[in-house]
C-alpha cells in the first residue's frame, strides 16, 4: 500500500479507506469528528466522519 501517513491523526480503523496499513495512522490532512448522541458523555459517543470503508474490506458486517 502506497500510502502517506499523517502522524498527528492516529488510527488503527483497519477498515476505513484512509487507514495507512500497519503504520496506524491516517492518510488524510484533517477529519471531522462527530457525535451521534445530543449530550455525548463516553468515548463511545464520538465519530469520525471522515470513516470510508474500504472497497475491497473482506472482514466488514
Amino acid at each position: 500500500m502506497n500510502c502517506k501517513a499523517n502522524h498527528s491523526i492516529k488510527c488503527t480503523v483497519e477498515q476505513c479507506k484512509h487507514h495507512c496499513g500497519e503504520q496506524n495512522y491516517c492518510s488524510l490532512d484533517s477529519i471531522k469528528v462527530g457525535t451521534h448522541e445530543s449530550n455525548p458523555q463516553v468515548v463511545q459517543c464520538v465519530d469520525c466522519e471522515s470513516f470510508v470503508v474500504k472497497s475491497d474490506c473482506s472482514t466488514c458486517g
